[in-house]
């Protein structure tokens, strides 16, 4: 029976700064990295060979993914990369402190956006340095495909196919798989696995570098989900992550 591995990348310098990252690429900080480390510890002791490593374009989903290889003992690990396993796209707010996002659009305002299902903040305007089509690590990507700005519902809808072409047949086939990706890409994905409707999907929260492991059998249906820590780091993570605010404050 195939184990699917989900992990959320370690935090970012930019955690720190409360800044918007999406697609931008925010470098993991050196607590991420230990994070990180901590994080392929708990994978190893699991015992399972890979048949699939997978992660998405930007570089803290990457390296966090590289250091857990490392603490597996396993660098030698072939690594699939795609943007459809990229964060959300935040539009006009990406790079942006959320505070002073809360202040300049009324908090009210970027709860919606940032908690409601459908809801998606302005998109980056043409010429915009930040848009996606501007950056050579999307050259090969047809630039109608490549967000200007997404909404939960969007950003579930990118990772589906990649679930239908790329994950599923490989677990489908018995193969192991463990994904390093970011909170909305890996939404996308237990979305599929679990057919969880909008407000399941709206409410879905994960904790950095806190390892989700699914048994599945070969119709993927879902045999046993746990969540996997180590330390009071871990649990102290996954305490904060499941009473994470909604709407109302939202630059936490």
């Amino acid at each position: 029976m195939p184990t699917l591995v989900l992990v959320r990348h370690g935090k970012t310098e930019w955690s720190k700064q409360n800044r918007f990252a999406g697609w931008a690429d925010a470098p993991l900080s050196a607590e991420g990295r230990r994070e990180a480390r901590a994080a392929g510890r708990l994978v190893a002791d699991l015992g399972l060979a890979f048949g699939l490593c997978a992660t998405s374009l930007l570089s803290r989903a990457a390296e966090s993914l590289s250091v857990m290889l490392q603490q597996m003992e396993r660098p030698d690990l072939a690594v699939i990369r795609s943007w459809r396993l990229n964060e959300r796209h935040y539009g006009v707010l990406q790079g942006e402190n959320r505070a002073k996002m809360a202040m300049r659009h009324g908090n009210q305002q970027l709860g919606q956006w940032r908690r409601q299902f459908t809801a998606a903040p302005p998109p980056l305007p043409d010429g915009d340095p930040r848009l996606p089509c501007r950056d050579p690590l999307y050259a090969g990507i047809d630039p109608v495909l490549l967000p200007r700005s997404e909404s939960l519902e969007q950003a579930c809808a990118r990772v589906a196919p990649w679930w239908t072409e790329v994950l599923a047949p490989r677990l489908s086939q018995g193969e192991n798989a463990l994904v390093v990706a970011h909170t909305s890409s890996i939404r996308g994905l237990v979305r599929q696995i679990e057919h969880l409707d909008d407000a399941s999907a709206t409410a879905f929260r994960i904790a950095t570098a806190t390892p989700v492991v699914y048994r599945l059998d070969r119709d993927l249906t879902v045999l046993d989900k746990r969540e996997i820590t180590a330390g009071w780091g871990g649990r102290l993570r996954q305490l904060v992550n499941r009473h994470k605010p909604g709407t109302r404050i939202s630059w936490i």
